[in-house]
């Protein structure tokens, strides 16, 4: 299901890096954290610009199939980020209006089995590309293009919102305030 291990190393190695993830995303999303969503687009921006940067250094082949690949990526990227988002719980503190978020447990699951599944497929696609006819580069970049995505999709879901529990904790504006 996941390709064998890599030469020379035990499934211990191999499974390592995905159990050291798992602990840093239960530790770092089971608590709330303040939520500023003018800062959202900060992060998916530098990114973006990182990878655009990428891509244009080290184009990836442009045929069908590559293209193809890269379109993929971000659908498939896009539809995580979404569903992702829908599984962090945003609060809103009824006076101060300061928002919070936090994943939920089925988020955390969700996210950790995308982890999986995109370890293995990186790892069954890289070893079968020839076989498969796909240009390995062409591979690594729609995951790249797929991780990218995926948080730009899960900030702007999450912006979306938390901008919307915000105007209706604030409520409709008052025209009847006399000066």
């Amino acid at each position: 299901m996941f390709g064998s291990p890599p030469q020379g190393g035990s499934l211990t190695s191999y499974l390592l890096p995905l159990v050291i993830i798992a602990v840093v995303l239960v530790l770092r999303n089971s608590r709330p954290r303040p939520l500023k969503i003018e800062r959202l687009w900060v992060l998916p921006v530098i990114y973006m610009a990182l990878l655009v940067s990428s891509l244009s250094a080290a184009p990836p082949p442009v045929t069908p199939v590559g293209i193809g690949l890269l379109v993929l990526g971000a659908v498939v990227g896009g539809a995580i980020g979404w569903q992702r988002a829908r599984f962090t719980r945003i609060d809103i503190h009824p006076e101060t209006h300061e928002l919070s978020s936090r994943s939920s447990p089925i988020g955390m699951l969700f996210i950790f089995g995308v982890l999986v599944l995109r370890y293995g497929a990186r790892d069954l696609l890289a070893g079968q590309a020839a076989s498969l006819h796909l240009p390995i580069v062409a591979i690594s970049d729609a995951f790249v293009v797929l991780a990218i995505v995926m948080l730009s999709a899960q900030r702007l879901e999450i912006w979306r919102r938390a901008t919307q529990m915000l105007a209706d904790a604030k409520g409709p504006p008052r025209h009847d305030i006399v000066s």
